[in-house]
C-alpha cells in the first residue's frame, strides 16, 4: 500500500508539473519585424527571472536563434529524425545557459513525417515538458498550412507587429485567420520598433480595436519595444541585447514585458494545459 501511495503521489506531482508548462508560439504577419530577436530576449528574460525555459526555433529553413546568440549547435531538430536521436540529445545550452533547439535546414520535414515518426516526436516532447515552465516556439514569418496546425496546438499566441501599415495589416490578418480556426486561443500583442509612446499606443489600439470590433475578441498588449540602435549592435556582436546593453531603453522595455506577462491577471484570457498542447498535436498531425 505504501509503495502504491508513493507511486500515486509521484504521478500526481508529475501531472501537476506538466500542467504548469505554458507553450507559446511567437508569430508575425510579415518578416523583418524582429520576431526572432524578441523570442530570444523574452526567453532570456524569463530564464533570468528564474523560470526554466526551452526556446524552440521553428523558422523553416531560416532559423537564426543560434546565430543571434553567437553559438554553433551540435545538432538540430532535423538531426533527430535523420540520425535517430532523442529530443533530449538535441537540446543545446546557449547564452546564459538558455536551453534551445536549433532549426537547421529542412525543418519542413517535421510537418511531413509519417504517423510513427511523428508519434515518436510527440511522445518525446511530452516527456520533456515537465522539465520546463515555458516552451517558446519561434515560428517562421507568415503562416503555412503545416505551421498553422502547430500554432493551433499551443496554449498562447504572441503576435509581433511594428507601426508600419503593412505590418499592422498583416498582423491583423494572422490573428483573424487563427481566431477563425481556434476561437479560444489567447492573443498577446507586442509592438516593436516604436519611436514614441504615442506611436506605440496608436498601433496597439488600432490592432486591438479592430480585433475586438470585427472578431469580438480581446487582445492583451504586453508592451512595446523602442527602435533602439542597441539592437543592431547586439546582433552584430551576436549577443542578446539584454546582455549586450542591459541598461538600454530596449532592454528595460523587454523586462517590463516579461514582468507584465509573468504577473498577469487577465480575466478575459484563457490558457489550456500542456496536456491540451500534446493532444492537439496528435489530433492535427496524426491521421
Amino acid at each position: 500500500m505504501k509503495d502504491q501511495a508513493e507511486k500515486l503521489r509521484a504521478k500526481i506531482e508529475l501531472l501537476q508539473n506538466k500542467a504548469k508548462t505554458k507553450t507559446i508560439a511567437v508569430v508575425s504577419g510579415k518578416g523583418g519585424v524582429g520576431k526572432s530577436n524578441f523570442s530570444l530576449n523574452f526567453a532570456l528574460g524569463l530564464s533570468s527571472a528564474g523560470s526554466s525555459v526551452l526556446l524552440f526555433d521553428m523558422d523553416i529553413g531560416m532559423g537564426n536563434i543560434d546565430i543571434l546568440m553567437g553559438v554553433t549547435p551540435n545538432y538540430t531538430i532535423v538531426d533527430m529524425f535523420e540520425s535517430d536521436l532523442k529530443l533530449t540529445d538535441i537540446i543545446e545550452k546557449g547564452t546564459n545557459n538558455l536551453s534551445y533547439i536549433a532549426a537547421g535546414t529542412g525543418l519542413s520535414k517535421i510537418f511531413k513525417l509519417d504517423n510513427n515518426k511523428f508519434e515518436l516526436f510527440i511522445t518525446q516532447l511530452e516527456e520533456i515538458i515537465e522539465d520546463f515552465e515555458y516552451i517558446i516556439f519561434d515560428m517562421g514569418a507568415g503562416i503555412t498550412e503545416e505551421s498553422m496546425q502547430f500554432i493551433l496546438s499551443v496554449n498562447e499566441l504572441f503576435v509581433i507587429a511594428t507601426p508600419e501599415p503593412t505590418s499592422i495589416t498583416d498582423a491583423y490578418a494572422v490573428m483573424k485567420y487563427i481566431h477563425l480556426k481556434e476561437l479560444d486561443m489567447p492573443f498577446y500583442l507586442i509592438v516593436n520598433r516604436t519611436y514614441s509612446e504615442k506611436q506605440a499606443l496608436s498601433t496597439s489600439n488600432r490592432l486591438s480595436n479592430a480585433v475586438k470590433q470585427f472578431l469580438n475578441k480581446d487582445v492583451v498588449t504586453l508592451g512595446d519595444l523602442p527602435d533602439d540602435r542597441v539592437v543592431l549592435k547586439a546582433v552584430s556582436h551576436q549577443m542578446p541585447f539584454l546582455l549586450y546593453a542591459p541598461n538600454s531603453d530596449v532592454s528595460r522595455s523587454m523586462l517590463k514585458i516579461v514582468e507584465r506577462y509573468t504577473n498577469q491577471n487577465f480575466d478575459q484570457m484563457k490558457s489550456t494545459s500542456s496536456y491540451s498542447f500534446i493532444s492537439k498535436l496528435r489530433r492535427y498531425f496524426i491521421k
